[in-house]
């Protein structure tokens, strides 16, 4: 973990509420960090439904592999989490680690393996040793419990400087249910698919299929329209739990992802997953500006996005933004190489409202002290108008600093 925190962090964390259904416990197995814990164990009554959007990335870890396997029944009974290692690019024994973890875990919740959902967080490419879990989960089995959610989101930390948590109310036909959400991630973040590590708690009775749904839907709009070093890693993994337990309130079973009763739910939880999108990017390594890069008028969304992510990208944006310039020449640049229509003389682009360039060229009104004094705030707005179509989409980044490198730099020793 980096020892400063984000001067992005947020100034207080949510408490979130207890869930039926869901009790967890934190346990330290001294995988890579000291004094700390490093272990998370969830157990999830009988009955959970959950579902799960994975990496994209053609080297997933082991965990991911197992986790699409597990998730085709639609059920869990629980979920290990580790920081430290990814146990990724580990072979055949990689895979091993994973069924015995498993193994170990079903034994001290009284389960199936494959009711055992994992995750891990880390170095690449080095090996785990399941012996590592062999104690710390069986400890932690006998001191599950169902607040506060603080300690989970602590336990999945890696670089990350502050614990990321989300919470929010929703009614299904008249019935109020709860929606937790923890993550963890600071680098390595360009998500494909799914996010860095995320979970997500409901006491709602909704179907798998549905939760599937419901959640590739919502990751598109929150945990793929972030970035904070376009990299993609090897372990991202985003799932989402459903006890049930409303169903003894009188919430109705759902199963399909558009039942028109899920309005509000569907609302609630693209906010949590909104929420925690943002955060993630907050705890960019070494950041210090977080910055919106919206794309309007352009031939469509996916246009939108694709040119939307070009800008965020950017090394040289990213950096002129750490540096507190409004250098919009470089966003000209990034519009033009993302490979997506776009027409020079019609292209406008704002900065925090304050519009820098026009009609392919520097805005007559531009003032550099204006635009500059915008700079120098922690939020920075970016807006391009391609002005060809009606196509839009919001991407959200941060800025890339010394203390990016250096983080990384030192990384693995």
């Amino acid at each position: 973990m980096s020892a400063a925190i984000s001067p992005l962090a947020p100034k207080s964390y949510a408490e979130l509420p207890a869930i039926e259904g869901v009790s967890f416990a934190t346990s330290a197995a001294g995988i890579k960090y000291q004094g700390r814990t490093d272990v998370l164990l969830v157990g999830l009554d009988k009955g959970t439904e959950a579902a799960g959007v994975f990496t994209k990335s053609k080297c997933p870890s082991a965990p991911v592999d197992w986790c699409r396997d597990a998730l085709k029944s639609g059920k869990a009974r629980g979920l290990v989490v580790n920081s430290g290692n990814a146990n990724a690019f580990t072979g055949k024994a990689g895979k091993d680690t994973v069924k015995k973890t498993a193994d170990i875990a079903a034994k001290a919740l009284g389960c199936k393996p494959k009711e055992i959902v994992l995750a891990s967080t880390g170095v690449i490419g080095e090996p785990l040793d399941a012996k590592k879990f062999d104690g710390p989960l069986q400890k932690a089995a006998k001191s599950l419990k169902a607040t506060p959610w603080i300690d989970p989101a602590r336990a999945i930390m890696t670089t990350d400087t502050y614990p990321k948590l989300s919470t929010a109310k929703a009614t299904i036909d008249g019935v109020e249910v709860t929606i937790n959400g923890i993550a963890k991630g600071a680098g390595m973040i360009a998500p494909d698919m799914a996010t860095m590590l995320s979970f997500v708690f409901t006491d709602a009775p909704i179907g798998a299929a549905a939760l599937k749904k419901l959640l590739s839907k919502g990751t598109e709009t929150s945990f793929n329209a972030i970035t904070v070093d376009s990299d993609t890693s090897t372990s991202d993994t985003l799932i989402l739990f459903a006890t049930g337990a409303a169903a003894k309130r009188g919430a109705p079973k759902i199963k399909e992802a558009n039942d028109k009763r899920l309005k509000d739910f569907k609302a609630a939880l693209n906010e949590v997953l909104l929420d925690l999108a943002y955060q993630v990017v907050r705890d960019g390594e070494g950041a210090r500006h977080f910055v919106a890069v919206t794309v309007a008028g352009a031939k469509s969304a996916a246009s939108a996005k694709k040119i939307a992510l070009s800008v965020a990208n950017s090394p040289l944006l990213k950096t002129a933004i750490a540096g507190e310039d409004a250098n919009w020449g470089r966003v000209v640049a990034a519009v033009g190489k993302a490979g997506e229509p776009a027409d020079r003389d019609k292209l406008s682009i704002s900065f925090g409202g304050i519009r820098v360039a026009h009609k392919g060229m520097r805005d007559p009104s531009y003032d550099e002290k204006i635009v500059s004094d915008y700079m120098k705030g922690q939020d920075i707005d970016i807006r391009i108008e391609l002005g060809i179509g009606k196509g839009e989409f919001t991407v959200w980044t941060c800025d890339l600093t010394k203390e990016y490198v250096e983080i990384n730099g030192d990384y693995r020793s």
